[in-house]
């Protein structure tokens, strides 16, 4: 099985490599970070084959000359298109239009650039999973999380209407959607502000990115007959987006 991972080098989808190298899947990691990538690799080729592809998923031309892949590695199975980012937390009249265009273009036009390149595989071959990672901030919005609510939203609607079109082509589509999880995303929230994106994850016990990836595991285990289309899963200690039992 080839599974291609975007986002591959931090985070869930770095966990996630971990998690698939293990059972034994072959992989194609795709990230911004070269050197992240080249030294995930060097790590993960011990266990199986890896594939490094440096490239941004915001980039549509550079994904169409990376993305044309060598047999047997075009026969992708399985795509997990994890990359995304928050960039700001202001109400809606004081957002950077910067921030903006980076989350819409990350969290949704690169889950477009890259499905419409590996898609036409899967259909060709008649099979095929794709899991698209969005966040509960797609289920229900929070104060100031505007427009990164409003981009993990529209991947909960697109997750909808590709399984809606793909159904019949024999590919399943999938999506789970985290809450609090501790990784760079509130650092680069926060713009590198080390001691807020701490504050995020102190008082309770978030979510690890070993936990979504024992998720995607698990989808990925399932019989051909079985389609698990909407996860949500939260911390303990989280009860929506905005109801958190810190302890002080």
């Amino acid at each position: 099985m080839i599974v291609l991972i975007t986002g591959a080098t931090s985070g869930i989808g770095k966990a996630t490599a971990y998690k698939l190298a293990q059972e034994g899947k072959k992989l194609i990691l795709l990230g911004r970070r070269a050197e992240r990538l080249e030294a995930l690799k060097n790590e993960l080729s011990a266990i199986t084959e890896v594939m490094t592809i440096a490239a941004d998923v915001r980039n549509w031309e550079q994904l169409q000359k990376k993305l044309t892949l060598p047999a047997p590695w075009s026969q992708i199975d399985v795509l997990i298109n994890n990359a995304g980012n928050a960039y700001g937390l202001a109400p809606i009249h004081e957002g950077e239009l910067s921030d903006w265009n980076a989350m819409l273009d990350i969290n949704v036009k690169g889950i477009l650039h890259v499905s419409k390149l590996v898609l036409p595989g899967m259909i060709e071959r008649g099979s095929g999973m794709v899991i698209n990672i969005g966040s509960i901030a797609g289920k229900e919005s929070y104060p100031n999380g505007n427009v990164y609510c409003a981009s993990k939203a529209a991947v909960d609607a697109l997750t909808q209407g590709m399984r809606m079109d793909l159904f019949k082509k024999g590919i399943r589509v999938g999506a789970i959607h985290p809450g609090l999880v501790e990784t760079e995303f509130s650092l680069v929230r926060f713009q590198g502000d080390e001691e807020r994106a701490a504050q995020v994850y102190k008082g309770y016990t978030p979510l690890h990115p070993e936990d979504i990836a024992d998720c995607i595991s698990f989808m990925l285990s399932r019989p051909k007959h079985v389609q698990i289309a909407d996860l949500l899963i939260l911390p303990s200690d989280q009860a929506s987006a905005t109801l958190v039992n810190k302890q002080s």
